[in-house]
């Protein structure tokens, strides 16, 4: 028989040891039940234990310049269910569809007769429904206290404002900048943001204008029976953007419209062949390069053929041009040709330091890659010369426009008021400033006496570039279907703002004469746009012209001099 084990003097003290780490184990579990207990005793009636999804949290307001509101958060209620706690579906199911007719019965009942602890009934419903649903007092079924976006201006300003999801998260737009700029990160990390905690959000955009702008610019697609159109307003000297339209549009309030492929931002994320207006980079290149002066003759009396490939002009002058004068006819040989004296080399260098070959960014999350050239040959350099060939989006064309008129400085276009120029200035004298008074002369002569000339505004010293351009479908430029646009800026002599007005597939009328260049229907669209929406800028007009506008220019006396000269527009307070 083995005789019994003696308990050495450890052992007792480890036996209590286990006893007091067991008693306390048991003591904390009950104390963590208990403490479940009483949350569920105490909670608010609207809530539920059983939430397995993040709710919507608050977003800052978004604001216009003046302080108008864009974008504000709503309290909200969304209606759920917790289909272990319903004693009746098919009541439930009745009752329920009662309040909200529209959702599918089968996937109703479907869900509420599984096995799961949540599930949703309807997002975001109204005060008038939740009082309705509650009515009904149907166990199991509860409300989550929520945030929802409200865009109280409908379409104003809906592709550069974006929108939520029905989480209250950014999906497009300045929303979704929000988010990627700082609010998902707070979120991330589990802060109970309050409305109080966050600071509203001030775009540049003027509400005013974007309103004006968008309904004048509705009228002048329906005007010329185009299938869309855009427009831009652009301060040139910080790269503000004051108005950004773009038409179809859409409710940010419904936000299910927001990534439709119709309702893209045509002026920040479609690319496009820019026509004539791109003629004034390939102007500004060419007299800045000392290769070309405003005395410069290139012949235009005979196509520029590549091969079998030749370049025509739409209406031309068949005879020999200097550059006022090609300027003024927009003649492709006479561009073409500049273009090709210039280089291909010099070209794309001089497009890349204008920002044309790569993609733009701004705070607007979407955004496209320009269409470049793969191999890149004299021909390329040609037609690009003159709008053709090379993809980009406006609002690049209207950075690289920009650049040629206020001094030189290529800024990066911002859509937040105050934004830091230096920060945003990507380049400085990317032209000389006499090359810069050269355009600006160019593009004023080109309101009083060339395809601009309807958009010349009395008071307002209006100078600009129009622009034509076939567009590509199937991969074939299909001459039944044109892009138009025009490229203002104001005052000429020393411009202050930039306005962009495009139309899509404008279709010849009976006030056009049957034509449907951009002269016809872009120019005067603009003209009455421009109209509208100065005023509400507070840009006012002046009583005569300025005095010597272009001092470097009147000293090497151009053709076109004594046109520009002569402007003496008959101005009274009557018809301002």
């Amino acid at each position: 028989m083995t005789p019994k084990r003696k308990l050495g003097p450890i052992e007792p003290a480890r036996n209590r040891i286990r006893t007091l780490t067991t008693v306390t184990l048991f003591a904390i579990a009950y104390a963590a039940i208990t403490a479940r207990l009483l949350a569920f005793g105490v909670a608010d009636e609207t809530s539920t234990a059983y939430y397995p999804v993040t709710p919507s949290v608050a977003r800052p307001d978004i604001h216009d310049r003046n302080g108008s509101i864009l974008a504000t958060d709503l309290p909200s209620y969304s209606a759920f269910a917790e289909p272990r706690r319903i004693v009746d579906v098919d009541e439930a199911v009745e009752k329920i569809l009662a309040v909200f007719p529209e959702l599918n019965a089968r996937s109703l009942h479907s869900r509420l007769r599984g096995e799961s602890g949540f599930t949703w009934i309807k997002r975001s419903v109204t005060p008038a429904e939740q009082q309705s649903l509650w009515q009904q007092g149907i166990p199991g079924v509860g409300f989550r206290r929520e945030t929802s976006r409200l865009y109280p201006n409908g379409p104003a300003a809906a592709q550069v404002l974006g929108a939520v999801n029905i989480d209250n998260q950014g999906i497009s737009g300045i929303e979704k900048w929000v988010d990627q700029s700082g609010l998902d990160a707070l979120r991330s990390a589990g802060m109970d943001l309050q409305k109080a905690d966050l600071t509203p959000v001030e775009l540049s955009l003027d509400l005013k204008v974007q309103q004006a702008f968008a309904h004048e610019l509705h009228a002048e697609i329906e005007r010329y029976n185009a299938i869309g159109g855009a427009g831009l307003v652009l301060n040139v000297n910080n790269g503000e953007v004051i108005s950004l339209v773009s038409i179809p549009d859409f409710d940010p309030n419904d936000s299910t419209q927001a990534l439709k492929p119709e309702n893209i931002n045509r002026i920040n994320v479609g690319v496009y062949e820019m026509g004539s207006t791109f003629k004034a980079l390939t102007t500004a290149m060419s007299l800045d390069s000392g290769i070309y002066n405003m005395h410069s003759v290139l012949d235009a009396s005979k196509p520029l053929s590549f091969g079998r490939f030749r370049i025509n002009d739409f209406r031309g002058e068949n005879r020999p041009l200097n550059v006022p004068e090609a300027f003024l006819a927009s003649s492709n040989i006479a561009f073409g040709r500049m273009a090709m004296g210039v280089g291909v080399d010099q070209h794309k260098s001089f497009l890349k330091k204008l920002g044309q070959l790569d993609r733009l960014v701004t705070e607007l999350p979407e955004n496209a890659t320009p269409i470049v050239p793969k191999n890149w040959q004299p021909v390329n350099t040609a037609t690009i010369a003159f709008g053709h060939g090379l993809a980009v989006t406006p609002l690049q064309a209207a950075m690289g426009v920009s650049a040629l008129v206020n001094g030189g400085h290529l800024i990066r276009p911002t859509f937040i008021k105050g934004s830091d120029v230096s920060a945003r200035t990507i380049q400085d004298a990317v032209i000389k400033t006499e090359t810069v008074e050269e355009l600006r002369y160019l593009m004023r002569l080109n309101a009083l006496s060339g395809s601009a000339k309807g958009a010349d505004l009395p008071g307002y010293y209006v100078g600009g570039k129009t622009g034509t351009a076939e567009k590509v479908v199937n991969g074939r430029y299909d001459k039944t279907r044109v892009m138009t646009s025009f490229m203002g800026v104001l005052p000429a002599n020393n411009p202050q703002y930039l306005v962009l007005v495009i139309l899509d597939e404008p279709k010849p009328t009976k006030d056009t004469h049957g034509f449907r260049t951009s002269g016809w229907n872009a120019v005067p669209a603009a003209s009455r746009i421009m109209r509208r929406i100065l005023p509400i800028m507070r840009v006012a007009p002046k009583l005569g012209t300025p005095e010597n506008p272009f001092p470097y220019v009147t000293a090497q006396r151009p053709f076109g001099i004594n046109r520009i000269q002569t402007d003496q527009p008959n101005l009274t307070l009557t018809n301002l």
